[in-house]
């Protein structure tokens, strides 16, 4: 059993930042593809499809960014901890949401995934609130 678990979210002002983590327990957590995505406020997970915000290959040279969140958001990943990291820098407002992570096992090497459904694990997610 793969348990996922974020946290870091918060209340920010708009053009704040916050550091998301994502830690997974697994014994090869270099092998998975990771990715967060978001939902907006009064929506649950699997009532609609959550928008991927950004993804990193398993072996962390490959990332990808939705264009909303493109030179704010930072993806990153340290497998000696089992631990992704989303930096959010200059929030927005439109930003406040349920920011979820997922692993996938996928394909080994420099391949992300950005379909919600190209994911196996899920964790419970962590609210981000962007309100002045």
């Amino acid at each position: 059993q793969v348990h996922v678990v974020e946290s870091g979210g918060g209340f920010v002002q708009p053009g704040g930042s916050l550091r998301l983590s994502c830690a997974a327990s697994v014994r090869t957590f270099n092998r998975y593809a990771v990715g967060w995505f978001r939902q907006a406020p009064g929506k649950e997970r699997d009532a609609i499809v959550p928008e991927v915000v950004a993804a990193i290959s398993s072996n962390g040279d490959r990332s990808t960014y939705a264009d909303s969140v493109k030179g704010r958001f930072t993806i990153s990943r340290d497998d000696a901890k089992n631990t992704v990291y989303l930096q959010l820098n200059s929030l927005k407002p439109e930003d406040t949401a349920v920011y979820y992570c997922a692993l996938t096992p996928g394909r080994t090497g420099d391949y992300y995934y950005t379909g919600w459904n190209e994911y196996d694990y899920w964790g419970q997610g962590t609210q981000v609130t962007v309100s002045s």
